[in-house]
């Protein structure tokens, strides 16, 4: 078990100042760049956007459609910047509209929505079912439950157990496979996306969802780092989008390469490492990433085979690939990781039509690299 003393008593590494940034600067980069998120006086870089007087949601700016990946994303940057009124925006507004009551997926979240609360999908995507979870619970510890959808630790509580135990008297099916405890790409599915893995998660899980469910996170974290060390290649670190439970990449339909979805996979890792510095931690893999990125042009960056071997094809997400490469440095040391930190710096947030995941990633590195992505634990 989690020595949980030293979740309350902890300081969290500020990587950017390590390196040489100011207190100042960073304070203000990470002020400046929420603002520039989440204002509509910066509607060029803006992904945030309020409705009425009580709601809101994340576009997705690319595609036009409100994501579970996107609102559970707004909803752990509000909660980690003490933004109440805005994660509860967020919440209200998944909730009456994504939330789904009734079918197969009762229990789930509709991943995609039109921004007038229309669903695209009556399916689920586990990342962002499991990106709520943990950010109604630090709500909770953080800011106190309120009543009804505000009681945000029962309804992650009720959410994980939807998540692990759905199917088993009625229709429909877990997000994770219940026998080697691995997260699945949807829950109707038997194969994996190794980004969505996130052991330190479920580490957290295990010590604050219903007391019968705790043994399964925990055993579902050991799982997730031991999965990654075979999802990613041996040479360069890279992890395909989509994998099989053994590890080889799923190309049915050209998932199977380094793209998008796998940048995440290193902004995963370093924070691992931050949070708990479990020895299975592969941090390993975000070293083979560094090394592999390190020389190469960021105006350059492209689709990739796990081997390293480029495709014509460009990144969509450039900005997001230079911010996941420095919240790798979490777990790594030396001339690599200070490289990709001061090109992450020296980077700015992305604007047009494909900033929306750049830009969460891209926040999400600003947080985890200056000190402010952190475990809220209950009051003692």
């Amino acid at each position: 078990m989690l020595n949980t003393s030293l979740l309350y008593n902890r300081t969290y590494r500020n990587v950017l100042r390590e390196y040489g940034f100011s207190d100042e600067a960073i304070n203000e980069r990470v002020q400046d760049t929420w603002n520039k998120l989440f204002s509509e006086q910066h509607p060029d870089t803006q992904i945030y956007y309020q409705v009425g007087k009580d709601e809101g949601y994340i576009l997705d700016t690319g595609n036009l459609d409100v994501r579970t990946e996107g609102m559970s994303y707004g909803m752990m940057m509000a909660v980690q910047m003490d933004q109440k009124n805005t994660f509860d925006r967020l919440w209200k507004w998944t909730y009456k509209n994504m939330y789904m009551s009734e079918g197969e997926n009762a229990g789930y979240f509709a991943w995609s929505c039109n921004p007038d609360g229309s669903k695209r999908s009556y399916g689920p995507a586990p990342d962002g079912e499991e990106y709520f979870a943990l950010s109604l619970f630090f709500a909770s510890h953080r800011w106190g439950d309120g009543e009804g959808i505000f009681n945000y630790g029962q309804h992650a509580r009720d959410l994980l157990r939807t998540c692990i135990h759905k199917g088993e008297e009625g229709e429909g099916f877990p997000m994770w496979n219940p026998e080697n405890k691995l997260i699945k790409f949807i829950p109707n599915v038997e194969f994996t996306d190794p980004s969505y893995h996130l052991p330190h998660f479920y580490e957290l899980f295990s010590l604050w969802a219903y007391q019968e469910d705790r043994q399964f996170w925990k055993e579902a974290a050991d799982a997730s780092r031991k999965y990654l060390k075979i999802a990613c290649h041996p040479v360069t670190g890279l992890a395909p989008e989509y994998a099989y439970y053994d590890g080889t990449p799923n190309n049915e339909n050209g998932y199977g390469h380094f793209f998008s979805d796998s940048y995440r996979v290193a902004c995963n890792i370093g924070l691992d490492y931050e949070w708990f510095k479990d020895e299975q931690c592969p941090i390993e893999i975000n070293e083979r990433i560094q090394q592999f990125f390190v020389d190469k042009d960021p105006d350059d960056y492209r689709r990739y085979k796990i081997s390293g071997e480029p495709f014509e094809e460009k990144s969509l997400h450039p900005v997001g690939l230079i911010a996941s490469n420095a919240m790798a440095s979490l777990a790594t040391t030396g001339h690599h990781a200070k490289k990709c930190v001061e090109l992450f710096w020296n980077t700015p947030v992305r604007t047009g039509n494909r900033r929306y995941y750049d830009n969460c990633l891209y926040f999400f590195s600003l947080l985890a690299l200056s000190g402010n992505f952190k475990i809220w634990m209950p009051e003692e």
